[in-house]
Order: C-alpha cells, then sequence, then structure tokens
C-alpha cells in the first residue's frame, strides 16, 4: 500500500492512506520529505515550508490558511490551519466543459418495477405513513398482525413504517414542509403500497394530505388507502383489512426490464474522514458520470457541505439560468444560518476532525467529488421531486437523516451514502453504505455494502466497473444491509415555530 497521494499537481500537502511515525522519510518526491510528528491515516502534512497566512492547497484549491509558519513535513490540522470562507458572496458565471469519462458505452437496464403514473420503482414496498407522530405506537401492532398472516411480507419486499413525531402543533412554513415531505413519500415510485394513518384532530388533515397529494397526481384507491383512527371503532382490524386490500393489489407485481435512464439515485456522506474525498467520494462520482451518461439521473445534496466549493458547481451550470439557480441556493441557506446567528463555518463535525479533515472547504471538496464532473441540469429546492434527468442540485443541510429522506423524497429510488466512520442511519429508501476505508469496512460488516479502501491497491477504472455492477444488481433487488437489518428511518427538516 502507498504511504500517501497527491490528489492535484498543485497541491503543497499530501495525504497520508497509513498511520505514518514522525521521521519517516518520503524520499519518492522531487525534494524528499521527513514527517516532523506522527500523522495518522487520512490527516495532512506539508511537501514544502510555508509561512504564515499562506494558502494549503488539497484537491487543487484552496483549503484554508496556516495560522503559523510550518516547514515540509509538518502536520497541518485545526491547530495550525485555519479557513478562508466568507459569508454570502456573489459570483460571476464562468462555464467550464468536462468531458464525461463514459461517452460512448452501451446501453445497460435493470429489472425494476414499472408504475401506472409512468415511474419505476427498484423495491415494490409497502409504507404506512402517520400523519401525526401520536399514532406512532399503533403502527408496530397491525405490521405485527399482517407479518403474521405473511411472515414472507406478502406481495411487499419490504414493510416500512415511517416514524416521525410531527404533524400537529406546527405553524406556517414549518407544518407545510412537514405535510409535503409525508406527500412525497406517499408518491415514492420504490411504493408498492401506501397506508396513510391519521388521528383526527391534528394540524395535519386527512383532507388535506389527500388534497397535497391529488396535486401531484390522482389517487390511486387499489394502492393507496386512508385511515383516520378516530373515526373508526377499531382502528387496527380496519388498518389490517385495508393492509390487505393493498397486499391483493400487489400480487402480480413483478420485475421487468428498465434502462437505466429510469435510475434516480442520491448521492450523500456522513461521517466523513480525510480519505472519505480520496476513495468513497470520486467513486461515486464515477458512478454519477455513469448513470447520466446512460440518461439517468444523481442528486447532490447537503448545501453547507457545498461551501468553498460552490464555484466548482457553478462552472459546471448547464446555462446561466441553472447558474444563477446555484448562487441563489448557497446564499439562501447562509442566510438561514445568519437568522439564527449561527456561524457559518462551524462545519466540520468532531469526528471528521478525527478522521483528518480541518475546514469546511476541505470537507466541501472533498464532499462534492460525488457530483463527478457532469454538467448541473436544474436545482431543486427541499420538497421538490426530479424535474429532468442529469445531475441535479437539492436544497437540505448537511445533517444525515434530514438529507438522506430529502433525497428519497425527491423520487431517487436509492441512496448512496459514503462513509469513514460509519453510521448505521438509512432512510426508507435502499441506502448504500460506502466505506472510504477497509478498516470500518471489516470493522462494521452490518453497516457498509461496498468497500471503495480497495482503491489503495486497485485502479480506479476496476473499482468503478466492479461498483457500476453492483448498483445495478442492487437496483435489480439485491438487499442492501439496511434492508436485511430493518434499519429504515425518515427525518424531516424543521425550520418554523411549535405552538
Amino acid at each position: 500500500m502507498n504511504q500517501y497521494v497527491i490528489l492535484n499537481a498543485n497541491d503543497n500537502v499530501a495525504v497520508a492512506l497509513q498511520d505514518l511515525m514522525a521521521g519517516t522519510v518520503i524520499s519518492d518526491l522531487e525534494t524528499p520529505v521527513t514527517l516532523q510528528e506522527d500523522v495518522k491515516r487520512g490527516h495532512k502534512f506539508t511537501l514544502q515550508a510555508l509561512s504564515k497566512n499562506a494558502d494549503v492547497i488539497k484537491y487543487g484549491y484552496p483549503i484554508g490558511h496556516v495560522t503559523e509558519d510550518v516547514v515540509a513535513g509538518q502536520w497541518v490540522h485545526t491547530h495550525n490551519l485555519a479557513t478562508n470562507l466568507k459569508d454570502q458572496l456573489a459570483y460571476d458565471y464562468q462555464p467550464m466543459t468536462i468531458p464525461n469519462h463514459y461517452q460512448k458505452e452501451p446501453e445497460r437496464y435493470f429489472m425494476g418495477y414499472k408504475r401506472d403514473n409512468g415511474k419505476v420503482g427498484i423495491r415494490n414496498n409497502l409504507y404506512i405513513i402517520p400523519t401525526v407522530g401520536c399514532i406512532n405506537p399503533l403502527l408496530d401492532i397491525f405490521v405485527q398482525q399482517f407479518k403474521a398472516l405473511h411472515p414472507d411480507n406478502g406481495s411487499f419486499d419490504n414493510i416500512i413504517v415511517l416514524k416521525h413525531p410531527y404533524g400537529c402543533s406546527q405553524l406556517g412554513d414549518d407544518f407545510e414542509m412537514t405535510r409535503r415531505i409525508l406527500v412525497d413519500a406517499a408518491l415514492q415510485p420504490n411504493a408498492g403500497g401506501v397506508l396513510v394513518f391519521g388521528l383526527g384532530c391534528e394540524n395535519n388533515q386527512m383532507d388535506g394530505m389527500k388534497a397535497a397529494i391529488e396535486a401531484y397526481e390522482p389517487i390511486n384507491p387499489d394502492r393507496m388507502k386512508f385511515i383516520i383512527s378516530q373515526e373508526v371503532k377499531d382502528e387496527l382490524g380496519d388498518a389490517l383489512d385495508l393492509l390487505e386490500e393493498l397486499n391483493e393489489a400487489a400480487k402480480d407485481d413483478h420485475r421487468v426490464k428498465c434502462p437505466l435512464s429510469d435510475l434516480k439515485i442520491g448521492l450523500k456522506c456522513g461521517g466523513s474522514d480525510g480519505l472519505s474525498g480520496v476513495t468513497a467520494n470520486p467513486l461515486l462520482g464515477r458512478l454519477s458520470d455513469y448513470i447520466v451518461a446512460q440518461g439517468g439521473s444523481t442528486v447532490l445534496t447537503e448545501v453547507p457541505e457545498m461551501f468553498g466549493a460552490e464555484q466548482i458547481l457553478m462552472s459546471r451550470a448547464k446555462d446561466q439560468p441553472t447558474f444563477e439557480k446555484i448562487v441563489e441556493l448557497i446564499n439562501e441557506f447562509k442566510a438561514y444560518f445568519e437568522s439564527y446567528h449561527q456561524p457559518i463555518y462551524e462545519n466540520p463535525s468532531p469526528g471528521n476532525k478525527e478522521g483528518g479533515i480541518s475546514t469546511l472547504e476541505d470537507k466541501s471538496l472533498g464532499c462534492t467529488q460525488k457530483s463527478g464532473t457532469s454538467p448541473v441540469c436544474d436545482v431543486l429546492q427541499y420538497g421538490d421531486k426530479l424535474k429532468t434527468n442529469g445531475l441535479s442540485l437539492l436544497q437540505a443541510p448537511g445533517n444525515d437523516l434530514v438529507s438522506s429522506s430529502a433525497l428519497a423524497s425527491a423520487d431517487c429510488q436509492m441512496v448512496l451514502f459514503t462513509t469513514g466512520r460509519g453510521t448505521p442511519f438509512a432512510t426508507y429508501v435502499p441506502t448504500v453504505k460506502v466505506a472510504s476505508n477497509s478498516y470500518i469496512a471489516d470493522k462494521k460488516p452490518r453497516w457498509i455494502d461496498f468497500d471503495a479502501g480497495q482503491l489503495m491497491n486497485k485502479s480506479m477504472d476496476d473499482l468503478a466497473d466492479q461498483f457500476i455492477d453492483f448498483i445495478i444488481e442492487t437496483a435489480s433487488g439485491r438487499p442492501t444491509n439496511n434492508e436485511q437489518f430493518g434499519i429504515h428511518g425518515i427525518a424531516i427538516f424543521k425550520n418554523g415555530v411549535t405552538e
């Protein structure tokens, strides 16, 4: 295994690929460097002396400046490196076109479920959606009743309860946000059947839910059922009857051959380390470019983790109006921070720092590698559904739970989630965990689905081919770890008043 990697010819730091001891000589450089102190895996060391306030260059871009004079071979991290970032900025459109690595690939297919509304699912799941958190305790009971009759989940691949604590005592946009995300879930292409379960007295009234769903498309009464528990004598028995009706409606569902242009994939990272931008995120970037070249869709979110790399994304906007949407996306999210008098550049987290990420620029330049090199075709607001094929950006925070759920709400049938530190969370669509290093892949086999740490010993071309095959198999029904172990969740962005 190599000791280090230099990510761009203009970089003045290298990233350690293994724990390196003080005194280690990096002898294969034009000017050999002796490490002045221990440097852990994923952390950075200087390739040359830098004067105080000099920029530290990684990925070919500044990730901050040194706060003191440093010598060649010195560990550079939060103790001697500070951000260069400012608050809201003005930007100029400077378009840049990067040829897609995959331009003349043969058309490929996966096995999916064709829906009556023209959408395509990669799972035939049963979603049970509470309108309000008050009724969460009831949901597991009638799922247990249904599974007692159908131990194999009946006509469905998975039965997923989307528990959440909201739906009442919310006002204004905060309430509308909750309703919108629940409606998005009801219309998710992976849903073979949906039961919307209400209480009756909540703010999130069932009539409002139905109207919001019908604003998108007509309700299919065979595939979507509704119950208000305060209006029936036996809510458990009645709910079980409705589940049986959904099960009957889905009994003849089967997979059919679908082009990859029908695939919509969310791109996400969490628990990142210093290798995330070296291995797992670039691997997702290659996958994204491949899906886009096949006519499919990918979605990049976590807006705060674009700060510091936003100008790269802006330069890839397909046109001036899209560029202006990206500017608005970035500056509006900065304004959101400012409205609560919070620092915009508090990120990265303690775990990120332990793993070798020093500043938000460092994190963002690594995070945005997930988008590959494709043009940005559209910008979506939180709760929006995909409108066009290609690469889109989605407004959502960096919070893993909320941003993963936002990707599922946008109609992504699958979320690819890179991690260097490890995390068990998964949203309500198949969530593929991609490890940035083999250590966490070996340590957490029930969490990790694919080990991008193999890039330490394999070429990107070879591993990308392997990963593409793996994703097509997953889209065609291969279960992810979160599915095998029943780990599903939904989280909703809260921004408003609770009465």
